[in-house]
């Protein structure tokens, strides 16, 4: 307890400012921040002219949409997002030879529509699922040729598998919401 006529000292605040402003720059500048990875996509060179004409055989287009209500619809069928990736893998391989299917790999477009109403979350994982079904039969091509999974081949062996199975995703500009 103080005694009456002796002061308290006092604690000199002048700088108490600059210590803040000195610490919110420190971590300011040492704090990371996570950023949107985004989707890894090579888009192929912008043409010099008008480009070819290409003919594609409808057995060759896999029709992916996803609507408003983000439901998933695979060549006309109404499909949970977990059987995307083994539909598509079918379409591409088409193991059985059906004349629904790809002629070959080679060959195979994936066809994907959105609705503007699509949900991100949904869109991403769509794309997620048609990349981890191309992974997927260049991991097996490769572990059946080469004796290892693609992302362990060297560049040259990466490239031949790519070319027996180029990724084709055709993405279309979305519609507005609700006419699909």
């Amino acid at each position: 307890m103080a005694r009456k006529g002796k002061k308290v000292p006092e604690i000199n605040a002048a700088s108490m400012a600059d210590i803040a402003f000195l610490l919110l720059i420190f971590f300011l500048l040492v704090t990371t921040i996570d950023t949107d990875k985004g989707i890894i996509r090579k888009l192929p060179p912008m043409p010099k002219g008008p480009p070819p004409e290409v003919e594609v055989h409808d057995r060759n287009v896999f029709v992916v949409r996803v609507n408003a209500f983000d439901q998933l619809m695979v060549e006309g069928d109404i499909i949970s997002i977990d059987d995307l990736r083994k539909r598509t893998k079918e379409f591409i391989l088409n193991p059985y030879n059906s004349p629904d299917l790809a002629e070959n790999p080679q060959k195979a477009i994936v066809s994907l529509k959105s609705d503007r109403g699509t949900s991100y979350d949904m869109y991403i994982q769509v794309q997620n699922e048609l990349t981890a079904a191309y992974n997927e039969i260049r991991d097996e091509y490769a572990l059946q040729h080469y004796g290892k999974e693609y992302e362990a081949l060297p560049k040259r062996l990466q490239k031949e598998v790519r070319k027996q199975f180029p990724m084709k995703i055709s993405e279309a500009e979305p519609e507005e919401t609700g006419n699909q």
